[in-house]
């Protein structure tokens, strides 16, 4: 299970650190995700890093404002999010899958967690 926490309501510019935690299974043996998706949109990639090599990606959008990173021994991945805008409002899921290929595909990850809301006001 997966259990995302840190989402709240924060004004342009501001900063919000995402939490995503797990119980019943160790985080450090997956590639894990953030994802974020709005209203009838389709739920769009994030951030990513991988279990193996430690390599990590964004999303263009997020590049240079958003830093994700891991603690196994927390068993606990994060999205630091700095700068943000008006446009990063949505529901975030941080998401962890083993052999994924693609991390930019969220069909590839075999487990999500709930999600939680980011708002960002202007």
């Amino acid at each position: 299970q997966l259990v995302e926490s840190g989402g709240e309501l924060v004004q342009a510019g501001g900063s919000l650190r995402l939490s995503c935690a797990a119980s019943g299974r160790t985080l450090s043996s997956y590639d894990m995700g953030w994802f974020r998706q709005n209203p009838g949109k389709e739920r769009e990639f994030v951030a990513a890093v991988r279990w193996r090599g430690g390599n990590i990606y964004y999303a263009d959008s997020v590049k240079g404002r958003f830093t994700i990173s891991r603690d196994n021994a927390l068993n606990t991945v994060y999205l630091q999010m700095n700068s943000l805008k008006p446009e990063d409002t949505a529901v975030y899921y941080c998401a962890a899958g083993s052999y994924i290929g693609s991390v930019y595909d969220s069909t590839r990850y075999n487990y999500w967690g709930q999600g939680t809301q980011v708002t960002v006001s202007s």
